[in-house]
């Protein structure tokens, strides 16, 4: 770890709050790369909780249900997660992260799927 040097006594305010630290010559209280940055992994996980948590909920809302309803409620709230996804930024995201999507919601939506198809 390095060690700075006591700040200046005309650096210090409030106390002991710095105006500057030595680092990065910035106020103490601003952290720059403290602020949200909207990426990718976050739309992601949000898809991909949301996904898991409502299809599990429809299949068992629908358990008694016919499975044809099952799969197209699911079919169609994966399109929505989708689209919300998608507004979300993960349009404008790298190419890799929207085919882990796409393939994410279809990968869930089948596995749904196939468990109502015995209901069919």
């Amino acid at each position: 770890m390095t060690d700075y040097k006591d700040p200046r006594e005309e650096d210090i305010v409030y106390g002991d709050r710095r105006i500057s630290r030595p680092d990065v010559q910035l106020p103490d209280w601003d952290i720059p790369d403290g602020s949200y940055r909207p990426v990718p992994i976050v739309w992601f996980t949000g898809a991909l909780f949301t996904q898991i948590f409502l299809t599990g909920f429809l299949f068992l809302i629908l358990i008694g249900k016919s499975g044809w309803l099952t799969i197209a409620l699911t079919a169609m709230s994966s399109g929505a997660i989708g689209a919300w996804t998608w507004q979300r930024g993960m349009g404008k995201a790298g190419m890799g992260w929207r085919v882990a999507t796409v393939l994410m919601l279809l990968f869930w939506f089948a596995l749904f799927a196939f468990a109502a198809a015995s209901r069919t």
